[in-house]
């Protein structure tokens, strides 16, 4: 599995909101409140749960022309100004991971205490100065779900479908569709982010109704380009910032000697699909099997694994959302299957696309103006910030030259070296330490503050 996440403790922060709202304030949230079924959107309020301060609401979207295909999402209003504040939507990757799995454990308003049945608020949440909805996508996923029949299989079905609930949300809520919207994502939402935000703006170029007003996308800690980011598996085994020797030099030879091998096949895949599965086998072997020999966490270098399959226990979320009280509130669907992290069986969907490489998808979009933000937590190894920055150096772009030139600074919060940065012409490679897979759940001040930077145009990036 690519991509999964974690809980936080974070210390209870009361959120005090102005006690007089102005008429169109109040207009602006009358949209929000109360359960609501049109066209393919069934939603209901769901205030008071997680972040009772703010105007939210969970449902599904029913994906037009499937057999039943149902999108489940749960969306916040910003802490701050939600008639101003940008549109964020959140995927999480897997391929078959729970983005509510991110809500609660990462980026979102609450963090799940070690009850099962209690939350506490996040003051780091991404909602605090932004509109955001997590995605559980596609069907099957988290609280998604449909007949088999209907499963996607590759990024132009992800594609499509994310297109079609974007526009549908946009068109029943439409104080939103002025707003500047960016689409996030992490891990194999380094496959989703490109293809949706591609699709997204081929739609908009192409005058497919309404525009999406797109503004950039960030993937942290992604797979974009597998053909450049599985070179440097065994340089990050060994030769990473945190002095961790994760494998033996008789495995770090013949890592090196295989890879070669592994480039191959992953260049075959990009031509003909029927090498993919085959490239992905081979090339996780090689590359995966002796580092999960040493016992470590694959996401985090600095730990071990233990013994939960995702490195992480996520019992206390999985319980939270298997309480009544939780399906109650948030609306779920009696069709839905029980609330897991991740699901193989959509992940197993995924094998001839997980070897394709996405980076091209962005060149388009960063040539007409939408900016680019890809980070990586440099405890990662399976998307390490090796590989991430490599991938962004070598995109062929017209900006290439201009971001390749560009100096590596250091990135300072509080007075504090948190990372470092590249930016140029609208593309930005940040390395944020002391972080691992997950960035938001490792160092949550530095992901809401690397968000706030990069949705006010970059500042703080470039020079």
């Amino acid at each position: 599995m690519v991509g999964v996440h974690r809980s936080s403790r974070l210390a209870l922060v009361a959120f005090i909101g102005c006690l007089m709202i102005s008429y169109a304030e109040r207009i602006w949230k009358s949209h929000l409140h109360g359960s609501q079924e049109t066209g393919s959107l069934q939603v209901k309020s769901t205030n008071g749960l997680c972040d009772p301060d703010v105007d939210q609401l969970s449902g599904y979207f029913k994906i037009d022309g499937s057999v039943n295909k149902n999108y489940f999402f749960w969306f916040f209003e910003s802490r701050d100004s939600p008639s101003t504040d940008p549109l964020i939507i959140w995927l999480t990757g897997g391929p078959g991971c729970s983005s509510i799995l991110a809500l609660l454990a990462e980026n979102g308003p609450c963090t799940v205490n070690e009850d099962g049945a209690s939350t506490t608020v996040n003051p780091f949440s991404w909602n605090s100065h932004a509109n955001i909805m997590w995605v559980d996508q596609p069907a099957g996923v988290g609280f998604s779900y449909g007949a088999a029949s209907d499963y996607d299989r590759n990024e132009a079905e992800v594609g499509e479908d994310m297109y079609h609930f974007v526009k549908e949300f946009l068109a029943q809520y439409p104080q939103y569709a002025a707003q500047d919207f960016y689409v996030f994502g992490e891990s194999y939402g380094g496959h989703y982010v490109p293809a949706v935000s591609s699709r997204i703006y081929r739609g908009n170029q192409e005058g497919d109704g309404a525009p999406v007003n797109l503004k950039g996308i960030g993937i942290g800690n992604g797979l974009t380009n597998p053909l450049v980011q599985f070179e440097y598996y065994a340089d990050m085994a060994v030769n990473n910032t945190y002095g961790v020797k994760a494998i033996s030099d008789h495995d770090y030879l013949a890592m090196k000697a295989a890879t070669p091998k592994c480039l191959k096949m992953i260049e075959a895949c990009q031509s003909y699909t029927a090498a993919c599965a085959l490239a992905r086998a081979y090339c996780d072997a090689v590359t995966l099997m002796p580092y999960q020999r040493s016992g470590l966490n694959v996401y985090d270098i600095r730990r071990p694994c233990g013994d939960s399959s995702l490195c992480y226990d996520f019992a206390p979320i999985s319980k939270f959302l298997q309480l009544e009280s939780t399906l109650a509130a948030l609306g779920v669907s009696e069709e839905s299957a029980r609330w897991e992290e991740c699901n193989n069986k959509v992940n197993g969907m995924f094998a001839s696309d997980w070897m394709k490489s996405f980076h091209g998808n962005l060149v388009p979009m960063l040539e007409g103006g939408v900016r680019v933000l890809v980070y990586a937590g440099d405890c990662d190894y399976i998307c390490n910030w090796m590989g991430n920055k490599a991938w962004t150096l070598a995109l062929g772009w017209a900006g290439q030259a201009a971001f390749n030139r560009a100096e590596d600074r250091d990135w300072v919060l509080d007075g504090e070296r948190k990372g470092v940065v590249r930016s140029a012409g609208g593309l930005t490679f940040l390395q944020v330490f002391e972080a691992g897979h997950m960035v938001p759940m490792d160092q949550p001040a530095a992901a809401l503050a690397l968000l706030q930077a990069f949705v006010a145009g970059g500042r703080g990036f470039e020079k």
